[in-house]
């Protein structure tokens, strides 16, 4: 069987790297394929862009980054804490060859993390990173997990995945996933409200299984690295204590009646104290209660406030720690976790294993301002007299778990002391921060970028329910008013240079590159110059950049998928279609792949075609209000009017502020002759987008059927305002002008 599965081309390829021919030169890359063993396909999460020599140049010094999405550098992978690590290399140790290779991505674990390990053993690795932890409870076989089986014994997890390597297991498991019904379960990638009903009592016996697996799956991906000849830099897990409430909280299930109510009334009771700012007395309720129910970890955030305002800084991070511990959410890495960690220099008691303490690192008081030189990474904050050690809030993370980039700058720099010893101590200094920030390209627009995803990211839940989530927005929106001044013309043109300099194009005759400086195999430079290049007005420099990360990287869907969004601005509509069509071949659950798709081949009047690839868009984000709209369009185009206005409406019930939408179900009204509830639509269409001299027009023709002239005659004027050159718009205004002159 296993052999007819292989000849008939079923199945995947379940290894990690893949070797390809890039140009002239054999590397390993990251295989699409290789998460399929653990993930359902519908919400298959893939590996960042990987790319390395197949052949290690003498004198490099190798370096792999093991881990989950904090590691990755999640929402900015450009901007990594290895990104900010070899930049500190390079400037120290200008004479050595440096090459960092991160292999952590989002939503997977230890169960899938060793795998990876076990292939990075055999790539010639001189040190591992290994920072991993926060998912174990809501990853692959955790206890909180969406994605199959949850918390199962590791030699059930470990003979599913190896039997995964044979087509004939690839076959039984998709056979599994579909009697279990996962598809019709998991349709698209939901984020963190996937899990809102996966909650986990803080005494859950399947968290006990939970941390055998990964104490087994740890000491198998250390000793993966030891034996492979590598050092390994293994981390505890830092933590947003002090800002992050529990995401849920669940009461004690075997708790009378009577202490119910009794904890609910101290509880209420400690909340209004609180509210009235009486902490000491808060605390008092708060402890109260917690003698009846200790586990509930609203109780233990709250209290923990308390604390905090009382300058218990011991106190205050111990309740916050339970509060972690007993989040019924479990999406951070708790203290069990990080005792885990801390346990396994004794159990493999190797002289090349490090264990380091990512927490106080990363603690930190004020944030500097973006930009400020940072020379000395700060291990903890003093306030009135009193040290907070290892405490980690939003100085540090922009959530529960995601780095600033501050944060991303001192985890950097503590793993380049940490490894100082390995590479011979000189007396170079270590490059500041903001020395690191303009080679990696962090230019004021980049910054913007990852502030404007994280603002879309805390406004879904469970970050939308916190109860600190207003302050968070308004903080973060305070930070991107900080930067839109200097977002102009002066610093587009000096920002444009610097890239240019460092990718080894000169932009001025005497501008000085060294070639230390010149990074043009940078990939993820070529990203945030593009990325740069749209946000500051020119789409075709920032097409060319996309090219070059493409051709860099051709396994790698993110280069084909931009390359053909930005052909299309351009008009190059057959040319947009093949990059997409490559985008989405790569990478099929690309969803923005196959709506973008689609508005190529509907540009080029390829209806059937476009309806298609938006109907396999919509069954992976089915509320995604654009794709209706686009939908719609099409359907009108091919003259199914009644589909057309089904969909139209369907995009207005997930958005009724989109004004597009309201104008386009007026248009599809008014071909259908009615003529009242066109009329409605194009007036709100018009309020909602005032700009829009076509819904203004419509709506002007509209209020002049219902004989409001003075309401018609200011549209008219307003069509007039955005389009000085339309001739109807003249005629109809004069018309209503001189009824006007001779009705007085």
């Amino acid at each position: 069987m296993e052999l007819s599965l292989r000849l008939g081309g079923y199945g995947y390829d379940p290894r990690f790297f893949k070797r390809i021919k890039i140009g002239s030169e054999e590397f390993f890359v990251q295989n699409e394929d290789f998460s399929r063993r653990f993930f359902p396909r519908e919400v298959m999460r893939n590996p960042g862009p990987v790319r390395f020599r197949a052949h290690k140049a003498p004198g490099t010094f190798r370096i792999f980054v093991l881990g989950e999405s904090a590691a990755m550098g999640d929402p900015a992978e450009s901007f990594a804490p290895d990104r900010y690590l070899e930049m500190l290399l390079r400037e120290k140790y200008p004479e050595k060859k440096f090459e960092v290779i991160n292999v952590a991505f989002t939503a997977i674990n230890s169960h899938v993390i060793l795998p990876i390990a076990r292939e990075c053993a055999a790539h010639e690795g001189d040190l591992w990173i290994v920072y991993m932890g926060n998912n174990e409870m809501v990853g692959p076989f955790g206890a909180a997990t969406v994605f199959g089986w949850q918390a199962p014994p590791v030699p059930f997890v470990r003979a599913v995945v190896a039997f995964q390597q044979l087509r004939t297991g690839q076959w039984l498991m998709d056979l599994a996933r579909k009697v279990r019904g996962e598809k019709s379960k998991l349709a698209a990638w939901g984020g963190m409200a996937m899990f809102l009903n996966n909650q986990v009592p803080p005494d859950s016996p399947r968290k006990e299984t939970v941390y055998r697996n990964f104490e087994k799956n740890l000491d198998g991906i250390v000793r993966a690295g030891v034996n492979s000849g590598a050092k390994v830099l293994l981390n505890t897990v830092a933590v947003n204590l002090k800002d992050c409430p529990p995401f849920a909280s669940l009461p004690k299930r075997d708790l009378a009646p009577a202490d119910r109510a009794q904890f609910d009334q101290l509880y209420t009771n400690a909340m209004q104290a609180m509210t009235q700012k009486e902490f000491s007395k808060a605390g008092e309720f708060f402890e109260q209660a917690a003698k009846l129910d200790a586990k509930f970890a609203d109780l233990q955030f709250h209290w923990a406030e308390c604390l905090l305002t009382q300058t218990n800084w011991d106190g205050a991070r111990k309740r916050f720690q339970l509060a972690c511990d007993n989040d019924a959410l479990p999406f951070r890495a708790d203290s069990r976790i990080n005792a885990t960690i801390r346990a396994e220099p004794e159990r493999v008691g190797s002289g090349n294993l490090i264990l380091f303490d990512s927490a106080p690192a990363l603690a930190a008081g004020e944030r500097p301002s973006p930009g400020a030189a940072t020379s000395e990474p700060r291990t903890a904050a003093v306030l009135d007299g009193s040290v907070r050690v290892a405490l980690c809030g939003e100085e540090t993370f922009y959530e529960h778990v995601h780095f600033d980039f501050d944060a991303r700058y001192r985890l950097g720099r503590a793993w380049a002391e940490q490894i100082e010893s390995l590479l011979g101590r000189n007396t170079n200094e270590w490059a500041t921060q903001s020395f690191c920030d303009e080679k990696l390209g962090l230019s004021p627009w980049n910054r913007a970028q990852v502030i404007h995803f994280m603002l879309e990211r805390i406004q879904t839940p469970p970050l939308s329910t916190q109860p600190n989530n207003d302050r968070h927005k308004v903080a973060l929106e305070a930070r991107m008013a900080g930067l839109r001044p200097q977002m102009n013309a002066d610093n587009a043109r000096a920002t444009r240079q610097a890239f240019q300099k460092l990718l080894g194009a000169r932009p001025s005759p005497g501008a000085a590159t060294s070639a230390l400086e010149q990074r043009p195999g940078d990939f993820f430079l070529h990203q945030e110059f593009a990325v740069f290049l749209e946000l500051s007005g020119d789409p075709a420099g920032a097409l060319a950049e996309w090219q070059h990360f493409r051709d860099m990287l051709p396994q790698d869907s993110l280069g084909h998928y931009q390359t053909g969004r930005l052909l299309i601005t351009q008009q190059r509509y057959a040319e947009a279609e093949t990059a997409l069509r490559t985008a989405v071949g790569i990478r099929p659950s690309r969803a923005d792949g196959w709506v973008e798709f689609g508005n190529a081949l509907a540009l080029q009047k390829k209806y059937s075609d476009a309806l298609a690839t938006y109907s396999t868009a919509l069954k992976m984000e089915p509320q995604n209000a654009q794709t209706l709209l686009r939908r719609g369009k099409v359907l009108g185009y091919m003259n199914r009017h009644t589909e057309a206005i089904e969909s139209y409406r369907a995009a207005l019930q997930l958005n009724p502020a989109d004004g597009l939408s309201h104008y386009e179900l007026g248009v599809e009204l008014l071909a259908a002759k009615n003529f009242d509830a066109a009329g409605k639509e194009f007036g709100e269409a018009a309020r909602l987008t005032p700009d829009r001299a076509g819904a203004r027009f419509n709506y002007g023709t509209w209020l002049i059927s219902q004989n409001r002239w003075d309401e018609a005659q200011r549209e008219f004027e307003a069509v007039i305002r955005l389009e000085p050159g339309n001739v109807q718009a003249q005629q109809r205004l004069a018309a209503l002008k001189a009824r006007t002159k001779h009705g007085e």
